[in-house]
């Protein structure tokens, strides 16, 4: 299978090395700042992260191997002495030292594994703490998982919600996905390949086997994918694959409201009815429910003639 320089598993990140050369570290100003990296093609860093990567006084990272490889990847020659780790394992530990270098007036620039801190991975409290103490915080954007699948899944984007991982236990993972069902939005998890067929098998039952969703994975990479289709027939085809290979994003779109019943449809009408002609009433019902404006007068004009 042939290999795509620019492809790179989450974690570590690979592409076509630029001629080396340094980047210029002009001063920043002393703040935090939350840095976005690539999720998969390490050439979807944005110049403004490798001159925040490059000028920082320090860098925290949830993994200095990934880190240390994409600046060499991008030329970006520092000290890497400055280069700590900050995790969900050590943050207790680790982010006094940080906040201590923000009070000295000091840059920190914060990094993920891949992606946008803070979403779904390390962060929150460091910012939280920063902001607190009357630090600046700055975001310097850039790649993202949830963005990323939402916009090559074909959902609806109007309006969403990031669930991040759902319980890897199934009775919890339902009780969440019951919770989220009734939400009016494309829903969007996070989720482990080795979870992939158990999360959609569940996602089916609670949500709906006709419900609209998507599989992403391996965004940004050669082999890209965007699997669309409903829940039922989704999990199904997943059921008798081998596990997935790759980072997974899953999204179920919204809630499809069930048509009205005669019943409900002839109420509308009568009260409608009351105070206009049957064209007005037929228009007005027809728009409320969702009905096509045709079978809604020939039925309005049906309970005329009772």
């Amino acid at each position: 299978m042939a290999h795509d320089p620019t492809d790179a598993a989450p974690g570590v990140a690979t592409g076509a090395e630029p001629e080396p050369g340094e980047r210029a570290a002009a001063p920043l100003a002393p703040g935090l700042y939350l840095v976005a990296t690539p999720i998969g093609n390490a050439r979807d860093i944005t110049l403004r992260a490798l001159d925040v990567l490059a000028a920082a006084d320090v860098l925290a990272a949830e993994d200095t191997r990934t880190a240390r490889r994409l600046l060499e990847i991008h030329g970006v020659r520092r000290d890497l002495r400055s280069l700590v780790a900050y995790h969900d394992h050590n943050g207790a530990q680790a982010r006094p030292r940080l906040l201590a270098a923000l009070d000295q007036g000091r840059s920190v620039a914060l990094v993920s594994d891949a992606g946008t801190p803070l979403v779904a991975d390390p962060g929150f409290r460091l910012a939280a703490e920063a902001r607190a103490a009357g630090h600046a915080v700055t975001a310097v954007p850039g790649p993202s998982a949830l963005l990323a699948a939402l916009a090559v899944a074909g959902l609806p984007t109007d309006r969403f919600l990031f669930a991040g991982f759902l319980p890897s236990k199934r009775a919890a993972r339902r009780r969440a996905l019951a919770e989220l069902a009734a939400v009016p939005a494309t829903l969007v998890f996070y989720e482990s390949p080795r979870r992939v067929a158990a999360c959609l098998a569940d996602m089916a039952e609670v949500l709906g086997a006709a419900r609209e969703a998507a599989v992403c994975r391996e965004l940004t990479k050669r082999f890209e994918e965007a699997r669309r289709g409903g829940l039922g027939a989704l999990a199904a085809a997943v059921a008798g694959e081998p596990e997935p290979r790759g980072e997974v994003v899953l999204l179920a779109g919204p809630p499809v409201a069930a048509p009205p019943t005669a019943g409900e449809l002839d109420a509308a009408l009568a009260a409608a009815l009351e105070g206009q002609t049957v064209r007005d009433a037929a228009a007005q019902v027809a728009a409320a429910l969702g009905l096509p404006r045709r079978e809604v007068y020939a039925r309005a004009l049906a309970l005329g003639r009772r």
